[in-house]
């Protein structure tokens, strides 16, 4: 009985350990023949919606005043006084006085002039006088004695003549007394000064060095690639000069993009716009200054494109997109690339809303390759 035990059990559980593993395979073998592997590469895809895109145009130059002069003095003599703001790096409102130069002498051909007017004046008077009463005696005489020097008509007119030229002296006096003053032609940053008090100064010698501050300018060059999406018309186009050296704070101003200058470069094949900004120095406004110098930023938008797509550039691949058609099948669209947009693509394309478009290619894809569809997303162009 023992040898039966000792040889039946193993040979039972042998049995039983076959019998199992004979199922499992056949349940296997079962579900296998039920469930074939599906080896379609999986995608995502998305869809998208056109828009109409505002082209933002970005490029660089240098901030510079919008005229600069060189003062000079009108007339001669020793400076008297000066402003004190009237030095470099000073800056002064137009029509303030800059400097001084003495006015003795000045002030004395004033009164000369005055006198010399009030003296032709008095000349043109007694020849009228003369010449009423030479009318009247010629009302006596035969007409052949009454010519135009009897009735002193050539008297008046030199009268009249030397009451204008002392008008004209008088004119002179005043504009010569005035110009001992000098002015501010503008708001102005002072850039250099070359007087000071007690020197004397000959009439049109240089002063000083003055830049015009109620206005700046950036010329700025531009690509080819942005000259296209320029907009039509200049003067009224509106942009941000933000200055572009400052690591602490950004300091921005509106101003409007003013004209081209109307020459391309021939090495860079570039054209070049001019921006310009009103009060960069904050005179008015209290705004931080934009110096003169300084490297800006300008930004503005161009034109509109219409019925644009907005598309990731990992999208792209040999110019083209891939949809998906009803069997879930690859299908190349061929796209135009109009505009890079930092990570994105402007594009123009033969889609359209419902069109799926393929987020994740399979390593080789194909025409007609059949795919899984694992996600739906819908990708709508962000306007700028």
């Amino acid at each position: 009985m023992k040898w039966i035990i000792k040889i039946g059990l193993p040979v039972l559980v042998l049995l039983v350990g076959f019998g199992a593993m004979k199922g499992v395979t056949a349940l296997g073998e079962e579900e296998g023949e039920n469930k074939p592997l599906d080896t379609r590469p999986t995608v995502k895809i998305t869809q998208l919606t056109p828009v109409a895109y505002p082209v933002e145009i970005e490029a660089f130059g240098e901030l510079s005043p919008l005229e600069s002069t060189n003062l000079s003095a009108q007339v001669s003599g020793e400076i008297t006084s000066w402003n004190p703001q009237f030095l470099a790096g000073g800056i002064v409102k137009r029509g303030e006085i800059l400097f001084s130069i003495e006015k003795d002498a000045y002030e004395a051909a004033l009164l000369q002039a005055e006198a010399n007017l009030a003296s032709a004046e008095s000349a043109l008077i007694q020849e009228k006088a003369q010449a009423r009463v030479a009318e009247r005696e010629a009302a006596t005489l035969p007409d052949a004695q009454v010519t135009d020097l009897y009735l002193r008509k050539p008297q008046i007119l030199s009268a009249q003549a030397a009451l204008k030229a002392a008008q004209a002296q008088l004119k002179i006096a005043k504009r010569d007394l005035a110009n001992c003053d000098v002015k501010a032609p503008y708001d102005a940053l002072i850039v250099s000064r070359n007087i000071g008090s007690g020197d004397f100064v000959a009439a049109g010698s240089t002063a000083a060095l003055l830049y015009n501050i109620e206005m700046g300018e950036v010329v700025f060059p531009l690509a080819r690639f942005d000259q296209a999406f320029l907009p039509g018309q200049f003067g009224d186009v509106e942009a941000t000069i933000t200055l572009m050296n400052r690591q602490d704070d950004i300091i921005s101003r509106v101003g409007t993009i003013h004209r081209d200058t109307g020459i391309v470069d021939t090495s860079t094949r570039m054209t070049h716009l001019v921006a310009r900004v009103d009060d960069p120095y904050g005179i008015k406004s209290g705004l931080p200054a934009l110096k003169f110098g300084a490297y800006t930023q300008v930004q503005f938008v161009g034109k509109t494109l219409e019925n644009i797509y907005k598309i990731p550039q990992e999208l792209i691949n040999k110019r083209q997109i891939w949809v998906l058609d009803s069997e879930d099948k690859l299908i190349p669209k061929a796209v135009t690339v109009v505009r890079e947009v930092g990570s994105d693509f402007l594009i123009r394309a033969d889609i359209n809303s419902q069109d799926r478009i393929v987020m994740t290619l399979p390593e080789y894809p194909q025409s007609g390759m059949a795919v899984k569809v694992i996600a739906n997303e819908k990708l709508v162009a962000k306007q700028p």
